[in-house]
């Protein structure tokens, strides 16, 4: 255990910490999380409209498209809010002007999209409209493919001093706009040749080749491990898993959470969604008081634990975990760097995948369609994701059970371990970070 832990630490550990720093994937993880506000309260009309209630469903069912419109424009327009952000991000990454990073990578974000002359009824044409499919999650990866080109084009015409200098006396935003002009001249004429001379779709060309790796991760089994495996890896090393792998990945799982949305609006059942693990997946089943389901080690701390650290610590965490913060046991037992929790914090997660994989798949419970809050206790956000489906709240129940039972016999060999450590009057915090250091 100990060589398989110092291979991780000094092979696996640092380049992913470098991937985790990487400025281009910090950019897209802040834009993406930026629009987390703004999709919370959109998806709550969503779930409010599809309520397991046939007369509630029969009582607004001529008032439907109005009620699901803050839905449309928020998740339906996710790309927008989310390509200024990463662009803006993105820029002040590089000490340029976040508003200037923002709004080219805008409007390169728009000159990829192919608006369409509406015509009917003939007698009063609305003109062009940019139909609204290519701007939610679909259009994530178009956003982020406008956010880096334009922006290092930006920063390339800075950096070799190719701009239009105002004199001192201008106004900094005119300044700016001046400044802005050459490298906007560049991405507004290169996307137009891309999107109108040459006829290129970038948005159903990027959905075509990430397709695959859609499906792999949405409604595979090994695919749904993965994520997990590597998360939880780093976990185990200090590193925010979640902060990495889901820089990647997230703009994926936004995908299938629209494309279950959309379905279920269209009348698919809810237990035959297009996918099974899209991120609420993982959230509401898996990860559940965070990363490793470690609520369940606040509560084993309290109940079975003799040693008085760490049923300190399970009492300072229970709290926190209940609503999904488990930083306090993550840096407080500690998780990390400690071979006594490294199997467990790593398996558990594996598991409970596989079980709501499949309780999903045959559809013993519904579908995710709805993002909720993430510091809802687990079986209220589950239920609520889920489509209020309150089978939803027995499948975390049983993976708690079950991450209890896989946790206890490590937890009892860490207390013991603990209580050795209290008995012969070592310091208690001292000899938890003996765990976490001299054993790693």
């Amino acid at each position: 255990m100990n060589k398989f832990m110092k291979w991780v630490e000094d092979k696996l550990v640092p380049p992913m910490a470098k991937i985790g720093n990487q400025r281009h994937l910090l950019a897209i993880r802040n834009g993406v999380v930026s629009t987390l506000s703004l999709i919370l309260i959109g998806t709550f009309f969503m779930v409010f409209v599809n309520l397991p209630i046939p007369a509630w469903k029969a009582a607004l069912a001529p008032y439907t498209e109005m009620i699901v419109m803050p839905y449309r424009v928020t998740l339906g327009l996710m790309a927008i809010y989310a390509t200024f952000v990463m662009g803006s991000d993105l820029a002040k990454s590089y000490k340029l002007d976040g508003v200037t990073g923002g709004i080219l990578s805008l409007g390169a974000f728009f000159m990829l999209q192919m608006p369409t002359n509406i015509l009917t009824p003939k007698k009063a044409p609305m003109g062009y409209v940019l139909p609204m499919s290519s701007l939610g999650a679909s259009g994530m990866f178009t956003g982020i493919l406008s956010m880096i080109v334009a922006v290092e084009i930006y920063r390339f015409f800075q950096s070799h001093n190719i701009t239009i200098k105002m004199p001192d006396q201008v106004p900094p935003a005119v300044a700016r706009s001046f400044e802005a002009l050459i490298p906007s001249a560049v991405i507004m004429t290169l996307f137009w040749l891309i999107r109108d001379v040459a006829k290129i779709d970038v948005n159903s060309l990027l959905l075509d080749l990430f397709h695959p790796l859609t499906n792999i991760l949405g409604n595979n089994l090994l695919g749904a491990l993965l994520p997990m495996l590597l998360i939880h890896i780093l976990w185990s090393f200090g590193i925010h898993g979640m902060s990495i792998v889901g820089s990647v990945v997230r703009p994926i799982w936004l995908i299938m959470l629209d494309d279950n949305a959309k379905a279920l609006a269209s009348g698919t059942a809810a237990t035959k969604l297009p996918y099974i693990a899209p991120e609420q997946f993982y959230q509401w089943t898996v990860t559940i008081g965070g990363a490793g389901a470690t609520v369940v080690v606040a509560a084993l701390f309290l109940i079975v634990c003799k040693s008085k650290f760490l049923k300190e610590v399970g009492r300072f965490s229970i709290v926190p975990g209940i609503f999904n913060i488990n930083e306090p046991m993550i840096f407080g037992a500690p998780m990390m760097l400690n071979p006594y929790m490294f199997i467990p914090f790593n398996v558990v997660p594996l598991v409970l995948t596989t079980i709501s994989y499949f309780a999903v798949k045959l559809g013993l419970v519904n579908g995710f369609t709805s993002l909720q809050a993430w510091t809802l206790p687990a079986p209220i956000g589950g239920y609520l994701s889920a489509g209020n489906d309150w089978r939803m709240i027995i499948l975390i129940l049983v993976n708690l059970a079950v991450a209890t039972i896989i946790y206890f016999p490590f937890v009892k060999a860490y207390d013991k371990h603990m209580l050795d450590v209290e008995q012969n009057g070592d310091d208690t915090k001292d000899g938890a970070a003996d765990v976490a250091t001299t054993n790693a």
